[in-house]
This record gives structure tokens, sequence and C-alpha cells, in this order.
């Protein structure tokens, strides 16, 4: 656990550092990010089906292709919708670690005797 002076800490209290950078994105966050990416699928689809109708008459190829989109999109956009919060490979912990490595301890009366 790291511990941190402030600068108006004088008195020599210790402050507790939480590290936050690899925590999860909160539930309402993600929620909110699905339902965006949806709704811009659905937006994206509902040009194509457009699109297919202007086009049908006046380029084929294009119609179909636009047809092929707006028939797979749906699919695609439930798919990723439902994929569900991302993996997050560990949890982080719940301070900062010292980056200096604590202070050896001197020699027992043993070793200082070996060492003679």
């Amino acid at each position: 656990m790291a511990r941190w002076r402030g600068p108006g800490d004088r008195r020599g209290k210790d402050v507790e550092v939480y590290r936050i950078t690899g925590a999860r994105q909160s539930l309402e966050d993600d929620v909110r990010g699905r339902q965006r990416r949806y709704i811009i699928a659905m937006l994206v689809r509902t040009v194509a089906v457009l699109l297919t109708a202007l086009l049908w008459n006046v380029s084929l190829p294009l119609a179909v292709c636009t047809l092929a989109l707006g028939v797979a999109l749906p699919y695609i956009a439930v798919v990723v919708a439902n994929a569900g919060r991302e993996n997050v490979p560990s949890l982080p912990s719940a301070f900062v670690t010292d980056a200096i490595a604590p202070a050896a301890l001197p020699p027992g009366p043993r070793e200082a005797r070996e060492q003679s």
C-alpha cells in the first residue's frame, strides 16, 4: 500500500492513494454505448434499404449490395449490442504499490560473525 504525504500535512499523517486507471466502465455507460451503437447501425440499415429502393432501376449491382447490407446489418447489430461488457484481464489492486524497494535489514549477529 502506498502512502503519500500532502503538502499541508505537517503532522506526519499518511494518506492512502487509490488507483482507478484500470477500473471497468460503469454499467450505465456500457449500456448507453451499446444502445448508441445499435441505433447507429439501424440508421445505416434504413439508409441502405432506402438506397436499394432508389437504385433498383438505376444500378442493379449497387442496389443488390445495399440490399445485402440492409439484410445482414440487423443480425450484426443485435450480436454486437448483446455482446456484454468488456473483459478485463485482471481487476486492479486497490492501492498503488510502492515504487521503491523496502530497505534491507542489517545482517544478524550470526551472519556478521561468518563474514569476519
